[in-house]
């Protein structure tokens, strides 16, 4: 058999994914749906804070699979801290996942909605020693989602990021993207619910502590038409759309979700 490579077609997307990845089929699986009367308000659960060094930025690339903006994480310049986490994750890359039209797109579904697109920020734990330590254990990796919604007004914040579409159009371009400031992206509300999941692509390791922030980003419908504009083809290969890259929700199995806010 040839080697199975993973992906969001009817024949290697997420309903097959645990065929190789067993982990998929776990108990702590995300992304989930979030529902406000199944949510517990924990007052324990105080602010987060993420303080980043633009300088960090380095690339943006297109795997194929989604838009990822990678980050110098080889000491602590970029952190996140606080809220439900101890101690100082370092931010090692941001990706997005989004749909093939407006009305969705997201992984986290909030009480039936969905938004027309999630960015993900990816967090590790320095105290396991790198990234690959990191991911084996259950404290090892924060995610913060924010989710995007189509509204009237482009948002200068995403404007970035998708100025460089164009130079990394296909499956394998990458280009250099530096000075960059990722807190921009974050909304005026620090809200956010909070719990205890995993990757939404394979392996689907449950090592993450998800910070999922309430209030969404907006975008405009041409700001999301340029993101649908990659390919996941190679440069010389047929065009295809790289669109609809979302795992759908996981089942909850009794996790609680917790509420910064009431």
């Amino acid at each position: 058999m040839a080697q199975f490579v993973w992906g969001y077609d009817s024949d290697n997307g997420p309903e097959r994914w645990h065929e190789n990845y067993p982990m998929a089929k776990g108990d702590k699986q995300s992304p989930i749906e979030i529902n406000s009367k199944d949510v517990r308000h924990d007052s324990s659960l105080g602010p987060w804070h993420a303080s980043y060094d633009p300088g960090a930025a380095k690339t943006i690339l297109n795997n194929g699979r989604t838009c990822r903006v990678v980050f110098d994480d080889t000491f602590d310049r970029s952190v996140l801290r606080g809220g439900p986490l101890t101690g100082a994750y370092r931010l090692r890359q941001l990706h997005l996942h989004w749909g093939s039209s407006d009305d969705h797109g997201s992984e986290h579904v909030i009480d039936g909605v969905k938004y027309a697109a999630e960015l993900h920020m990816v967090h590790w734990n320095p105290k396991h020693g790198n990234f690959a330590g990191a991911l084996k254990q259950p404290d090892g990796v924060a995610v913060v989602g924010i989710f995007l919604k189509v509204g009237k007004t482009p948002k200068p914040e995403m404007k970035r990021i998708l100025e460089e579409i164009d130079n990394i159009k296909t499956k394998g371009k990458e280009a250099p993207f530096q000075h960059f400031d990722p807190s921009i992206l974050f909304p005026k509300s620090r809200d956010y619910w909070s719990y205890h999941g995993s990757f939404t692509t394979p392996p689907c390791e449950e090592c993450i502590t998800w910070i999922l922030l309430r209030e969404p980003i907006e975008v405009s419908s041409d700001q999301m038409a340029k993101l649908r504009s990659l390919s996941k083809n190679g440069e010389n290969e047929p065009v295809n759309p790289l669109v609809d890259n979302w795992r759908p929700p996981q089942p909850v199995k009794g996790r609680i979700v917790r509420a910064s806010f009431k």
